[in-house]
């Protein structure tokens, strides 16, 4: 059916990506609400569904869509959804925020959070710059490389819930779980389920049709339409947060997003298929580890230990550098 509403104009393709979008991050938020409210139905913390339920459902788009890229074979989608989710948190969304309201930052943030992204990027960049040491040939993000991500993920999990039980002071509670009926929740879990699925697959579907008819590559799609779609959810609550003074979980919603992007949802896809390395792929994994190394060193910086809102500008202009480079040079 998709094929068939799509051979009508890549105008059909654009407006298939938005409905993709809005039934995409719906679909997680009724997936996060109902398994909110059946975790606090079987006495789970508030602590434990912040760190598990929500942590996982704010990456369910980029998870969807990444594991219906490798399944369509897609697999240059797949990388730059997340190259380009992780460029845009942190370029975009934190310069933008930094512009509102100056960002606050916390400890853990600054000594493990932000340089653990460093080191995502990086990974990324050596995965693809040098011959796969497993055996696989060619370039790219091998399933060993994707298991050693997972194992790296693993560690960061075990970190953090470390971390929450000996500071519960510094987790936020912006939000309570809301109290619903045991079938009601199943169904909201159901009904967002099949929102991300059908999200997913008329995003991809579309952006790949988009791509063959514009004359550019999958990878172009991936970091710009797709990487912001999915992005569009920190962006809001990022954005809002600031105008209201209160965005001092703005910083480690961003950077936790990053790593979640990085050593679960590419891991898991790598896993399930290799990801071979496209052109340009050193440039887009070199800008997401820069992303996080000029957060780093203005937070470090200043007695405040904040993002500035100059700092949001340098962000912001040093994104658009790198957007129109990516374009002139597809």
């Amino acid at each position: 059916m998709i094929a068939n509403l799509l051979s009508y104009g890549w105008w059909v393709a654009a407006i298939l990506i938005v409905v993709g979008f809005v039934a995409l991050v719906k679909g997680a938020d009724w997936l996060v609400d109902g398994a909110s409210a059946i975790a606090k139905r079987f006495g789970i913390s508030d602590l434990i569904i912040g760190l598990t339920v929500v942590a996982f459902g704010t990456s369910m788009p980029e998870f969807v869509v990444n594991m219906i890229s490798v399944a369509e074979g897609s697999t240059d989608l797949a990388i730059t959804n997340i190259l380009g989710s992780n460029i845009i948190n942190t370029f975009v969304i934190l310069g933008l925020t930094a512009l509102v309201y100056p960002v606050v930052s916390q400890k853990r943030s600054r000594d493990f959070d932000i340089p653990l992204s460093i080191i995502a990027g990086v990974f990324v960049f050596a995965a693809v710059a040098v011959q796969s040491p497993f055996g696989e040939e060619g370039r790219g993000i091998s399933r060993m490389g994707g298991i050693m991500l997972l194992i790296l993920f693993c560690y960061f999990l075990y970190n953090t819930f470390r971390h929450a039980k000996e500071h519960p002071e510094e987790i936020p509670n912006d939000e309570e779980t809301v109290v619903m009926r045991p079938l009601k929740a199943i169904v909201l879990m159901l009904v967002g389920i099949a929102g991300l699925v059908i999200g997913g697959e008329l995003i991809v579907k579309s952006a790949v049709d988009l791509a063959l008819r514009c004359g550019v590559s999958e990878a172009v799609i991936g970091l710009t339409i797709v990487a912001l779609g999915t992005s569009l959810p920190e962006l809001a609550t990022s954005v809002m947060a600031a105008f209201k003074h209160n965005c001092d979980i703005a910083l480690g919603n961003v950077i936790g997003s990053n790593i979640f992007n990085v050593f679960f949802v590419l891991a898991t896809s790598a896993t399930v298929r290799p990801l071979p390395a496209y052109d340009g792929i050193e440039t887009d994994a070199w800008m997401a580890a820069l992303g996080s190394i000029l957060v780093w060193l203005m937070l470090k910086t200043n007695k405040e230990r904040e993002l500035k809102r100059w700092g949001g500008a340098v962000l912001l202009i040093v994104y658009g550098g790198y957007l129109a480079y990516r374009l002139l040079n597809v």
